[in-house]
């Protein structure tokens, strides 16, 4: 893979709860266009970093940077600056309809407001339609286009995270965080969600935390395995696979026996 510079860059972070060490100088780098998976045991504090790069959790010291610019993260202003996540719990709105859902991911491009909706211009709607016809065409993308008109509530687990992934990058987003995408799937979904996901890296950069071993290593560029809040190793899965430390920590023998 070209090198390029970071897209988002993490550099010595620490954050602490009631005492407790839960980040300890991570410092870690995205570069654009690429897979980078975050990995390590529970409690290790992979989603207390997703938290921190989005704002819901404030370090202690630290800094992120996106794009070479401070990053001082505001959940409600990440899909403006170019970031998106799906979450473990979906988020999804359950009486809504997947195509819905998915049009809600777009709802910081929308031109329309309240003047033009309540007026219902011509060229409200216009607009609306096309963000709905966007909406639609990611929906089959991913395959799922006959559950478009069907409640979140009443569609299969596997369908719902693909209408979570769909609304995430329906914000065009230029890093994308996915909060375990492989959770709760079939070894078949899981497949399916891999290919998806290699599929985006003409669109977007990939981070993503997940304890599905074999899902990372055949699809991650890169991997950054934490332990106890610290960064105890990084390079490629391979390189990853084999470092004593990361077999000690978290992967154990099962990685080793799949070499």
């Amino acid at each position: 893979m070209a090198q390029h510079a970071p897209l988002l860059r993490v550099d010595e972070l620490n954050v602490s709860f009631g005492g407790l060490k839960v980040l300890q100088a991570v410092s870690l780098e995205v570069t654009e266009g690429e897979v980078l998976g975050v990995i390590g045991p529970n409690g290790a504090g992979k989603t207390t970093l997703f938290n921190t790069i989005c704002g819901f959790v404030r370090p202690d010291s630290g800094t992120l940077s996106f794009d070479g610019h401070r990053l001082v993260p505001r959940p409600h202003r990440l899909t403006r600056l170019g970031i998106a996540r799906t979450l473990q719990g979906l988020g999804l709105f359950p009486n809504l309809s997947a195509l819905d859902n998915v049009a809600a991911g777009a709802t910081h491009r929308s031109r329309t407001g309240p003047v033009g909706a309540l007026l219902a211009s011509p060229w409200a709607e216009r607009h609306e339609l096309r963000l709905r016809d966007q909406a639609m065409g990611m929906l089959e993308q991913f395959g799922i286009a006959d559950a478009a008109h069907r409640p979140c509530a009443s569609l299969p687990y596997g369908i719902r995270k693909r209408v979570a992934l769909a609304r995430a990058l329906i914000s065009e987003p230029r890093l994308l965080l996915l909060d375990e995408p492989a959770a709760g799937l079939s070894a078949a979904e899981t497949g399916e969600l891999a290919e998806i996901v290699r599929g985006l890296r003409q669109r977007t950069t990939v981070m993503l935390v997940e304890h599905h071993m074999e899902f990372v290593m055949n699809l991650c560029d890169r991997l950054v395995v934490l332990d106890f809040g610290e960064v105890i190793a990084t390079g490629t899965p391979a390189r990853v696979r084999e470092d004593p430390a990361v077999q000690r920590a978290y992967l154990g023998e099962a990685v080793a026996a799949d070499a």
